[in-house]
């Protein structure tokens, strides 16, 4: 049998004249724009209270660690777009080199993270709105909200290019403010409260970086992850980006500096400014030290920019799902009518699609003890689902130095470290999963995610039965059969 190379077909062996295409309408602002307002989501604002208050100056470690393992999770997904450019995401590569059920596995749990996390974000933001109007019944800010997504993603994709650009701005000038506040409260020795003076002393005198042992360093990794999830969304507009044979590396290799500066660099100040032991897992940190250095009014702008990154977050979510879902219905993998677009090249049925889940955030606000139970429950699951993503788009790196070597030697974007970290990346994951277990209620999560894994099995199941599937999977294995056979010759 005789087929075209990997590079002359769109993964699934679909023609890419046979299909609408997305239209490549993100520029280079948009996309580093985007690759930053994806690092700096709601965990970092909301969660980072919990995880200060239960790992101590140890969480500046945390975010350290994180980061650099997801930096090879990053430059492994990029190698592998940049060596086909028809790949439209990480689910085309993964059903390509793994088979269809990997795409069809990979698809859906996108879809069903940040589904997730969009719930949380709408818990999020209603939680945010309770600062202006306490008295605010709870699911107006997020019926509020789901709307205000429709709107900024249902007119074109630079549309929601635009609304994304302007969303990190506010990010990023939000947290270089509080750095440039924080460190004039350290070198004016501000009284923070009781006997406590800001200063990077603070860092290492209540119980030095470890105050709360071993165990509280390991809980830290447990909230601290979910602060990461969307760092992989430059992926997902892969297909609807200008030039990603430039773009792409540039917002990829630019995560290590915004690590350092986002994460490390507020985290410091933040426990330079008030001690660890000061911080509540309720609140958010970036709204008390304003309130703290007595500008009122700040702690009222910050509140609002916390608001506006939970909001961010939750339209990135949006965006992405509504583009899984129109790929998986391209491969068979959802119902035809997902794969619509409207005349401005926007797939409306699928972003329709999405949206109607995030209701059930309007249900979450009235279940449970309090919003930050809430909120560590939906999170940790849609940290679970993120962690099986970014695994595949590990597993399907080294079938693709294996299978494809040449792709691999040809690359300019080459993954640094090769094999030897992706083994290292996915050791960690391992850690991160034992992690979730020594709390109970990340644990609780833990051991509600697999019925999602259940769920989708029992459905791919049948779905494998059709003739389209079965029509993919031959092709698949011939595919395979001739790379195996032409690394032979």
């Amino acid at each position: 049998m005789t087929r075209p190379s990997p590079a002359e077909i769109l993964p699934g062996g679909t023609s890419s004249s046979s299909e609408p295409e997305l239209a490549r309408s993100l520029s280079s602002r948009h996309i580093q724009l985007l690759a930053i307002g994806g690092a700096i989501g709601t965990g970092l604002f909301m969660g980072s209270g919990k995880t200060i208050s239960v790992a101590g100056p140890s969480v500046i470690f945390v975010y350290m660690v994180i980061g650099f393992m997801l930096f090879f999770v990053m430059r492994a997904m990029g190698e592998l777009l940049l060596s086909n450019l028809k790949y439209k995401s990480f689910t085309d590569f993964s059903a390509d080199l793994l088979g269809p059920w990997a795409g069809f596995f990979t698809g859906w749990t996108y879809w069903f993270c940040w589904v997730v996390t969009g719930i949380a974000d709408v818990v999020a933001i209603s939680h945010y709105v309770t600062f202006w109007w306490a008295d605010a019944p709870l699911w107006i800010p997020a019926l509020a909200c789901i709307l205000a997504l429709v709107a900024l993603n249902l007119p074109s994709v630079k549309a929601f290019g635009e609304a994304e650009f302007w969303f990190a701005l506010v990010k990023i000038l939000a947290i270089v403010t509080l750095i440039v506040v924080g460190l004039v409260m350290i070198f004016t020795r501000f009284e923070s409260g009781g006997n406590d003076v800001a200063g990077f002393n603070n860092l290492w005198e209540h119980g030095g970086f470890f105050p709360t042992g071993p165990m509280g360093f390991v809980a830290g990794f447990q909230i601290a992850v979910f602060a990461f999830v969307g760092i992989e969304l430059v992926g997902t507009a892969a297909a609807e980006t200008k030039d990603p044979e430039k773009n792409l590396p540039r917002a990829i290799n630019s995560i290590p500096l915004r690590i350092m500066l986002f994460y490390v660099g507020a985290l410091v100040v933040l426990i330079s400014v008030v001690p660890w032991d000061r911080f509540s897992a309720d609140e958010s940190p970036f709204v008390g030290m304003f309130a703290l250095a007595g500008l009122g009014a700040a702690s009222a702008v910050v509140n609002f920019v916390v608001l506006t990154s939970a909001a961010s977050s939750a339209n990135s979510g949006i965006y992405s799902t509504s583009r899984m879902v129109f790929g998986l219905a391209h491969d068979g993998d959802a119902p035809k009518a997902f794969g619509r677009l409207s005349r401005r090249k926007v797939p409306q049925n699928a972003l329709f699609f999405s949206c109607t889940f995030l209701l059930a955030g309007v249900v979450l606000l009235y279940a449970g003890e309090s919003v930050s139970a809430a909120f560590t429950l939906v999170s940790t699951i849609s940290a679970l689902c993120f962690m099986f993503v970014w695994t595949l788009i590990l597993v399907s790196y080294l079938v693709y130095r294996r299978r494809r070597p040449q792709l691999h030697a040809a690359s300019t974007f080459k993954l640094p470290g090769g094999v030897v970290m992706v083994y290292v990346v996915l050791a960690f994951f391992g850690f991160i999963l034992w992690a979730l277990t020594t709390q109970a209620d990340t644990l609780q999560a833990l051991l509600v995610t697999p019925v999602w894994f259940a769920l989708l099995g029992v459905v791919y199941a049948f779905l494998r039965r059709t003739p389209l599937h079965q029509a993919r999977v031959a092709e698949h294995k011939a595919m395979v059969a001739a790379e195996q056979a032409a690394l032979v010759r």
